[in-house]
């Protein structure tokens, strides 16, 4: 995992957001994730930018 591509997934999911595409902007906000090597930090971006409720493939 290269923080710098966890980083940059995250913006643009920022981005997407503000054009209005949320299916876009989750799909890199739970890519940002997958690429987190730590469940918890994992967990908590996911939670941050989904929402606790949010469901995942697991």
């Amino acid at each position: 995992m290269t923080d710098s591509k966890v980083f940059e997934l995250l913006d643009w999911a920022r981005q997407l957001i503000e054009e209005n595409r949320p299916a876009l902007a989750r799909l890199c906000v739970e890519e940002a994730a997958k690429r987190i090597s730590d469940p918890r930090e994992a967990a908590r971006i996911r939670d941050e930018w989904l929402g606790p409720n949010h469901r995942t493939g697991a």
